[in-house]
C-alpha cells in the first residue's frame, strides 16, 4: 500500500500509459490551437488595418437626411481606400 500513499487523494496510482497518452493529447491540441491562431491572425493581417465603424453605427451622431432617404433595397458600399 506504499503507491497509494505517494497520492493519498486518489485510490490507485495513475498508470505510466495513461499519463503519457494524456500528456501527448494536450501536446498535441496545444499545437493544433497555436497552429489556427497564427493562421486567423495572418488571415486578419492580409485583409488591411481594421477600421473602427462609423459614428452613425454606434448611434453616437445623428444620420443626415439624404442618407435616411435612400431607399432599403439599394445597397451602399463604400469605395475602397
Amino acid at each position: 500500500m506504499e503507491a497509494a500513499a505517494d497520492f493519498p487523494l486518489m485510490a490507485t496510482p495513475p498508470s505510466d500509459g495513461r499519463s503519457r497518452w494524456v500528456a501527448l493529447v494536450t501536446g498535441a491540441l496545444s499545437i493544433l490551437i497555436a497552429i489556427v491562431y497564427l493562421v486567423m491572425v495572418t488571415w486578419l493581417d492580409r485583409q488591411g488595418p481594421l477600421l473602427p465603424p462609423p459614428p452613425e453605427a454606434l448611434g453616437l451622431a445623428p444620420v443626415p437626411a439624404a442618407a435616411a432617404a435612400v431607399p432599403a433595397d439599394v445597397a451602399r458600399v463604400p469605395p475602397r481606400g
